[in-house]
């Protein structure tokens, strides 16, 4: 993930993202842009990814893609706003 990028989803968890969740088991990073976490570890929800069941997280400064099968949500994630920045 380019820095710029990682800037922006870093600020993006910073404000709380769509959502939260906790982590239910430790999950280990398999390939490259996967999430690593531990039981019990809050995890901010960046997104809902096109993989049906996936999402982008954010997790002790780390940005990667999770599992819903191995976190509780926090309730409803909220719909994200997209909004251009005025020049």
């Amino acid at each position: 993930m380019a820095a710029q990028e990682l800037a922006r989803w870093t600020r993006f968890a910073a404000k709380g993202g769509v959502g939260r969740c906790t982590a239910t088991v430790d999950c280990v990073a398999r390939e490259i842009g996967d999430l690593m976490f531990l039981k019990d570890d809050e995890i901010t929800v960046l997104m809902q990814l096109p993989e049906t069941g996936y999402y982008l997280g954010f997790c002790e400064g780390v940005v990667g893609r999770f599992s819903g099968t191995d976190v509780n949500f926090h309730g409803k994630l909220k719909r994200p706003i997209m909004a251009k920045r005025g020049s």
